[in-house]
């Protein structure tokens, strides 16, 4: 099979017949083999009875149920394990997505050997109050993740099938696919600008707090990518450092006390001065975080994945 194309959705009944048709449109228009995914994440509207019709008059439209609400990175989750394409396209339900896009998209992975192409919606029809945090969150990304990338959190992409086989999606990580698909060994990562559509039907599913939200994944999928397999490199230098830092200070009270009273100068007793007590937290918060760092090395090394990483190619 050619493509596959993905479309988590909540409460999208009103654009579902318009959006598979024109995606039908599309395949048949440049002959690919495809399917459509369609992932109901508990809609509460006629959204799988739609698809429950709509598969009876196509049968490349697949249908999967979620009992409640689990979120967007839940639904490609569970849609990227039941793809069967070579080329993964993922794309939103609401038709600000053009289907038109699709043939560029198959064609660069399959000609350029690309791992995955983010689309980039350079022209928005969403209000500032929505595109501003986006700039701000992108930057940010762009700056910890070291991917050039101008709209991460942008629904329209396209992946080799390994990719989406390989990764996993969880909590709300959708937003930073890219970057979880680069610390899998990942690195051909392309941009393409895509058309963004005004919303035609309904309104938008999303509010202010994804945006805290995307900044704790990004920090998460950060700490995790870096140092999940040695959490001692990180617990243990912060560790390490607090703890020096606490002796250093705790040394200096007394060599100044000690520098006075030899001079025959007025003093202060140790228990008197704020940095000693500064030198004390510096101390005990450094051997708790070693202690920390020890125990999760502990952890990771008996975990059952420890041994377990990503093989490209073998021979034998």
């Amino acid at each position: 099979m050619d493509i596959s194309v993905v479309v988590p959705l909540f409460n999208e009944d009103e654009s579902l017949p318009e959006l598979t048709a024109w995606i039908d449109k599309v395949m048949i228009a440049n002959n690919f083999s495809y399917e459509i995914i369609l992932v109901d994440d508990g809609s509460t509207d006629r959204s799988w009875e739609v698809i429950e019709a709509l598969r009876l008059q196509n049968p490349a439209i697949k249908g999967i149920k979620f009992r409640r609400n689990y979120g967007k990175s839940a639904a490609l989750n569970v849609g990227f394990e039941a793809t069967q394409g070579d080329v993964v396209i993922t794309m939103d339900a609401d038709l600000q997505d053009s289907p038109d896009e699709i043939p560029e998209l198959y064609r660069r992975i399959k000609e350029e050997k690309l791992d995955l192409i983010s689309g980039w919606k350079k022209k928005r029809y969403d209000p500032i109050t929505k595109t501003i945090p986006t700039k701000l969150f992108n930057a940010a990304t762009r700056k910890m993740s070291g991917i050039e990338l101008n709209d991460f959190n942008c629904g329209l992409k396209a992946y080799r099938s390994d990719v989406i086989k390989t990764i996993e999606v969880y909590g709300e990580m959708h937003r930073y696919i890219p970057v979880i698909a680069k610390w899998a060994g990942f690195g051909k990562i392309a941009e393409q600008v895509v058309e963004h559509r005004a919303r035609k039907y309904g309104t938008t599913k999303f509010g202010f707090s994804r945006f805290i939200n995307g900044f704790l994944d990004l920090l998460s999928i950060f700490f995790v990518g870096k140092f999940g397999k040695r959490p001692m490199h990180f617990f243990g230098s912060l560790g390490v450092l607090s703890f020096f830092l606490g002796i250093v200070m705790s040394l200096y009270v007394l060599i100044e006390k000690q520098i006075l009273i030899w001079k025959g100068l007025a003093y202060r007793d140790v228990t008197d001065q704020p940095l000693f007590y500064l030198s004390l937290v510096a101390i005990v918060v450094g051997s708790q975080m070693f202690l920390a760092g020890f125990i999760a090395e502990l952890l990771s090394r008996n975990a059952p994945e420890r041994n377990q990483y990503l093989i490209e190619k073998e021979l034998k």
